[in-house]
């Protein structure tokens, strides 16, 4: 019986033909198994989506090296920020004096690398206590539901219908100005938005099979949280942190300016803004240094949050 076409293939190379290469079945499977798309992670694909984004990564290294002259400048320059020089005040940028003076003959410099250390801890150590207890109130009105979530919900309803400024400056009033007050006015004022995400997305992830088992097992609730929703709820808290730490930046600026923050003698982006102000005829440079490192910053964290919103969105294709 003459062989099928198909069972051998024959290559004819100047009037011979060479031998049949036989694959055996364990060699197919290595073959396939090596030429098919190698999948990555959830992770791996977002890191990959956010190198792409030329931009974002652009204001990161911005970021970056912002934060990096904020923590290694004051080494540099061993200038105390709050020592008075009468002789030498309103000074102009030199080699001694990057940024120049203030009125009081303070190294403009050295106080704006701990005005930007100020102003970024109080951002994101409120950012972090707000949306941490707002996703644990959220998960818990979730998971519980019934009249736990209906009496939580209120609360939260309650506490949007008055005004953050007021709230924040009654916090201020009671507990007195400074940096740890104000951190904990800015996390007050922000954590509803936190708890009414977390609870939705509990909502979603409750009637999966895997947490329905662990409540069948009668695992601990804060178990539930750590191991099954706050994993899948990662990639929104991520998005979270990165657009409320520019929000508390500016919110922290503002609160020092008008005096209700930070005061003096310690300083931060605000402080720096409010007495640039007094200066700012005679010595424009002592408003806009402190202006343009805030809104840099405030750009930075703004638009790394919309590169990271886009890297961990499934649905955005590169």
């Amino acid at each position: 019986m003459a062989a099928s076409d198909t069972d051998f293939h024959f290559v004819q190379a100047s009037g011979n033909f060479s031998t049949p290469t036989v694959l055996t079945e364990p060699d197919q499977v290595a073959t396939i198994e090596a030429n098919a798309p190698k999948s990555i992670s959830f992770w791996a694909s977002a890191r990959q989506k956010l190198l792409k984004d030329r931009l974002a990564v652009a204001w990161g290294i911005i970021l970056i090296l912002i934060v990096l002259a904020a923590l290694i400048g004051p080494q540099i320059q061993h200038y105390d920020p709050n020592l008075i020089r009468v002789n030498s005040r309103n000074v102009g940028p030199s080699a001694a004096h990057w940024f120049g003076t203030d009125r009081l003959g303070r190294d403009l410099f050295t106080r704006t690398c701990i005005g930007v250390q100020v102003s970024l801890m109080v951002a994101i150590l409120s950012t972090f206590l707000a949306i941490g207890f707002g996703t644990i109130y959220g998960m818990i009105m979730a998971f519980f539901g019934g009249w736990v979530d209906e009496i939580l919900m209120r609360i939260i309803e309650v506490f949007n219908s008055l005004p953050g400024l007021l709230i924040t400056m009654l916090i201020m009033v009671v507990l007195g100005n400074g940096m740890w007050t104000m951190l904990f006015a800015l996390a007050v004022t922000s954590w509803s938005g936190s708890a009414r995400q977390a609870r939705g997305l509990v909502m979603q992830l409750r009637g999966l099979d895997y947490v329905t088992a662990a409540v069948m097992l009668d695992t601990p609730l804060w178990r539930i949280m750590a191991r099954h929703l706050v994993p899948n709820m990662m990639s929104i808290l991520i998005l979270d942190i990165g657009q409320s730490i520019p929000d508390n930046i500016f919110g922290e600026a503002s609160l020092s300016f008008l005096g209700l923050g930070i005061q003096a003698p310690n300083t931060s982006l605000g402080i720096l803004i409010a007495n640039g102000q007094d200066q700012m005829l005679q010595h424009p440079l002592q408003l806009y240094i402190p202006i343009l490192i805030l809104i840099a910053i405030v750009f930075a964290f703004n638009i790394l949050g919309d590169g990271l919103r886009d890297a961990l969105d499934p649905k955005f294709q590169d």
